[in-house]
């Protein structure tokens, strides 16, 4: 536990360029102390002690801005930033060495039973506000776009922004996220608007083709001759 414990405050002095020493981590930052809070919480879960371990994580919420559920299971050197907001469901899965900022969410989509929470690989990273949303993997070294919404699995070494989100970036090099394989649907709202630019453009080619058609002769003088 107190390995455990040197790892996260590590983690965060390394991550926060604000953070001024290991000490000023372990007496001044929330998400340091959520981490806490939480692995006594999981560690009642784990021994069946579930009341006491849903006290603790509401004791956690009450006193950070954080919601984690006791059942959730964190690995080492998690760093949430800020964190007021974050919520953090039953049954998710975090890697090791993984940073969430504020607002995160990694719940369900439902009322599902069983594995219905989000499984993070190691070293990723989740932006201010994201959402990610049901029983799905991201891999190992992604990144995730502020205010995205992850509803399918993203691949390793990925970046996904946007809602629904869409992997914009495979590794360093940069892709259409319409060609990826995997990749979410286009986005409603987006092909609405597509369909109606295309039926104004249909319009208004038909409206030129009709006027263009009803275009007045030329009018000369009655016998024929010219002005």
């Amino acid at each position: 536990m107190f390995e455990r414990l040197r790892a996260d405050i590590q983690a965060a002095f390394e991550r926060d360029p604000a953070a001024r020493s290991p000490i000023e981590v372990l007496l001044l930052y929330p998400g340091l102390h959520a981490i806490i809070l939480h692995r006594i919480a999981h560690w009642l879960w784990q021994h069946r002690l579930r009341l006491a371990a849903r006290l603790v994580s509401q004791i956690n919420r009450f006193l950070t801005g954080i919601e984690i559920h006791p059942g959730a299971t964190i690995g080492r050197a998690l760093f949430i930033d800020h964190g007021m907001g974050t919520v953090i469901g039953e049954t998710t899965e975090i890697g090791e060495n993984c940073t969430l900022y504020q607002g995160v969410t990694l719940g369900g989509t439902g009322k599902e039973r069983g594995k219905r929470h989000p499984t993070l690989g190691d070293n990723v990273v989740v932006g201010v506000g994201a959402s990610v949303l049901g029983s799905i993997t991201v891999g190992d070294n992604c990144v995730i776009g502020a205010g995205a919404v992850v509803i399918r699995p993203v691949p390793a070494n990925c970046t996904a922004v946007g809602v629904p989100a869409k992997i914009v970036a495979e590794g360093a090099r940069r892709v259409r996220a319409e060609t990826i394989s995997g990749a979410t649907p286009v986005d409603p709202c987006e092909q609405c608007m597509q369909e109606i630019n295309a039926r104004f453009q249909e319009i208004e080619r038909r409206i030129a083709a009709l006027l263009g058609s009803r275009a007045p002769a030329a009018v000369g003088r009655p016998d024929g001759g010219g002005a």
